[in-house]
């Protein structure tokens, strides 16, 4: 995990061109610890956070209840990337990997990456899920729909009633022995990781120079505000580091720099905003023939 931080932190370096990141390392107050690193104030990366954590200790009651958890003891160990762009042309960006053990003797892992555009590109959306199906497919033939699915019911907001992105995959829980030896889940684990990197940094490239203005500008911070929402009121990585204690600065790493909310705000007819929120939503087939929008 250490060695995959490191790596990831370089391609993104070499991507941006001028932005270096930060290092913060940080101790668990029972046991371990991690290291953060932040990049601020880049050519293309406004904000990326890139966290590396191990930490082992008791959690409290109502964290074992939520994790399903007998036995309080718990080791977890992890990297959480999320990327905020400067120019609202290139997407927002999230992605981890982790692996847990309880004390009750049962391991697991969990990751998955998603793709959060402030305006939807058709083509860059169905490219994104080609690179996810075809590392999905190296390993089970059955992760990608499965693990598609299971991204698009997560990273959804019910009360806007919109998803937050275009999706990727999301898996928790792949627990060894029910769902694969040990070896073949931290294989695909690592793959998925490694995937991150190369396919990020090549949206990057084709975005960067794209030309916006005080318009797209604006409905980049609404579309910010949309992924502090979720990070907030719903994302279970916030809730398991809050709970069991982590540092708070790391953990909220993955909010943007700025975001707006309007009152109410319903873009006009037809224009490129109102595009993006109806594609907003769970179900797309992104590998299929062009879902044409309703």
């Amino acid at each position: 995990m250490r060695a995959f931080q490191a790596r990831l932190c370089a391609q993104l370096e070499a991507a941006d061109g001028t932005g270096e990141f930060l290092t913060d390392a940080w101790q668990h107050h029972q046991s371990g610890g991690g290291l953060t690193r932040v990049l601020t104030e880049g050519t293309v990366l406004e904000k990326a956070g890139v966290a590396f954590s191990a930490v082992e200790g008791e959690m409290s009651a109502q964290a074992a209840q939520l994790l399903h958890m007998p036995n309080p003891a718990f080791f977890a160990t992890g990297v959480s990337v999320v990327l905020h762009p400067r120019s609202p042309m290139v997407p927002i960006a999230h992605m981890n990997v982790r692996y847990f053990e309880s004390a009750g003797g049962q391991a697991w892992f969990g990751g998955g990456m998603d793709l959060t555009p402030i305006y939807v590109n058709e083509a860059q959306a169905r490219w994104f899920h080609q690179q996810l199906v075809a590392v999905c497919q190296r390993h089970d033939a059955a992760y990608y729909p499965r693990f598609k699915q299971w991204a698009d019911d997560y990273f959804y907001l019910p009360h806007r009633q919109e998803t937050r992105g275009v999706g990727g995959i999301f898996f928790d829980r792949l627990t060894v022995g029910p769902d694969g030896e040990a070896e073949s889940l931290f294989a695909f684990m690592q793959d998925v990781g490694n995937l991150f990197g190369p396919t990020y940094t090549e949206l990057m490239h084709q975005n960067r120079a794209l030309p916006f203005g005080e318009v797209e500008q604006s409905w980049q911070l609404v579309r910010r505000a949309r992924y502090a929402e979720f990070n907030l009121a719903f994302d279970r990585g916030t809730r398991f580091g809050l709970e069991t204690g982590g540092r708070t600065e790391s953990i909220l790493m993955s909010m943007p720099p700025h975001a707006a909310w309007h009152y109410n705000l319903v873009p006009a007819p037809n224009s490129p905003e109102a595009t993006t929120l109806a594609w907003l939503r769970k179900g797309v087939q992104w590998l299929e023939t062009p879902d044409r929008l309703a």
